[in-house]
């Protein structure tokens, strides 16, 4: 299998293991978020995934998740041509979920179809120990 079809298959395996989490701004408001488990698997799989840190810029700098880019929350509407929208692209910050939705939503409805959000955010990866860049 080449590298579009990896790609394609791991999206695909992907959707079996995002799980749409409805918030409580209506019915529209499904949101499809990943474990920060299965964001590792990916990372050590070397799977091709975009990590979208939308944290202020200075927590960016003090931490992040391995290869992440830092579109900080306050600068994604501006910024969202940075965004592929191609292959999997997960959005993480230190936020609850409810305060993604809107961002994850803006992008929905603009054609990104490759979004995900990591549920646990940045605190779930870090607390698991998972690995971080400096």
């Amino acid at each position: 299998m080449g590298p579009r079809g990896r790609a394609t298959a791991g999206f695909l395996a992907l959707m079996l293991w995002a799980i749409p989490i409805v918030a409580s701004h209506g019915p529209d408001a499904t949101i499809l978020t990943v474990k920060a488990a299965y964001v590792r698997r990916l990372l050590e799989a070397r799977e091709r995934v975009v990590l979208i840190d939308l944290r202020p810029a200075g927590d960016y700098e003090k931490g992040r998740l391995p290869g992440a880019r830092s579109v900080p929350a306050g600068e994604l509407r501006r910024r969202q041509e940075e965004i592929p929208k191609a292959g999997l692209v997960v959005l993480y910050c230190a936020c609850p979920l409810e305060e993604l939705r809107d961002l994850y939503m803006f992008l929905r409805e603009r054609g990104y179809r490759n979004v995900v959000v990591m549920d646990e955010g940045f605190a779930g990866w870090a607390d698991r120990g998972y690995p971080l860049e400096p």
